[in-house]
């Protein structure tokens, strides 16, 4: 697809008529719709709708899109939502520790233009991957954290994603646990956790895995919150295992899920197909 398209996401309290209504804004400034995808929770009472069309012969100048959808379409509704086009490019920044196979897996296919984005920043609380993002020509930063310092040096965190004009933070494998302040600050964090969430949360899942003699282990891509391991899940995966296999052997499987289960979500986040509601998410195929 070469021309460029918008894409709303819009969730709202549930009515007749809401596929009608928001296609007709589209339909009425003459644009053409490519995909639309919709979901009601009916517990929740609420719609949810991912909707892109062509900019190609759309009447409404970019700059006017959202005001006038804001104006016509969402406030009336009561709805949350979000206006993207497809040939904006989203900045992201890769966190990491001392494990390299996420963020050479996320590299490497930012590289092979998989993904639709930059990647120019990568922090580290340890100076170990410094070379790796050289290779990849990201700037690297090294900021060791101490119980001490966490506050002063989230602090230049949130300065570097400013000065990068950074969109979107993962955690590939960062190992340390952001406050809820800098949550607050800076909410669109993707984590990669080594267990099939809500399962094993914490520590070491794998050894609490093989202590309880599981037969599938899984990896959990979500969305970062101020409660440990408990953010809106994005993809999830699992591989089987035996009673053949070790503690090592569950962590050489579990990395390989831990980067596919990562990728997936980065994709997903980036064609924006994710929308969080609650402590829930719509993911849109």
């Amino acid at each position: 697809m070469t021309s460029p398209t918008a894409t709303l996401l819009v969730s709202c309290p549930d009515r007749r008529g809401l596929v009608a209504t928001i296609a007709n804004f589209i339909y009425s400034h003459n644009g053409n719709i490519i995909h639309a995808d919709h979901h009601t929770d009916f517990a929740a009472g609420l719609f949810l709708t991912r909707i892109e069309w062509q900019l190609d012969g759309f009447d409404l100048p970019r700059e006017a899109i959202a005001t006038t959808f804001k104006e016509t379409i969402a406030d009336p509704l009561d709805a949350n939502w979000q206006l993207h086009f497809s040939d904006t490019i989203p900045r992201l920044s890769i966190w990491v520790s001392r494990q390299d196979h996420c963020l050479l897996d996320l590299l490497w296919r930012q590289k092979a233009k998989e993904f639709h984005s930059s990647i120019p920043l990568i922090i580290s609380n340890h100076p170990d991957l410094e070379e790796i993002a050289q290779q990849f020509g990201a700037d690297f930063y090294y900021l060791p954290i101490t119980k001490e310092n966490k506050i002063t040096q989230e602090a230049k965190q949130l300065e570097l994603l400013n000065q990068y004009n950074i969109e979107v933070v993962v955690l590939a494998k960062y190992m340390q646990v952001l406050t809820a302040d800098f949550v607050k600050k800076f909410p669109t964090v993707i984590n990669i956790h080594h267990s099939f969430l809500p399962a094993f949360a914490g520590a070491k899942p794998y050894h609490q895995a093989y202590k309880r003699g599981v037969k599938i282990i899984g990896a959990t891509a979500h969305y970062v919150t101020a409660d440990l391991d408990a953010g809106p899940i994005i993809e999830q995966d699992v591989v089987r295992v035996s009673h053949r296999d070790e503690v090592t052997d569950l962590i050489r499987k579990g990395k390989d899920l831990e980067r596919m289960v990562l990728a997936r979500a980065v994709r997903l986040h980036l064609q924006n197909r994710v929308l969080v509601y609650g402590d829930r998410t719509v993911v849109f195929g």
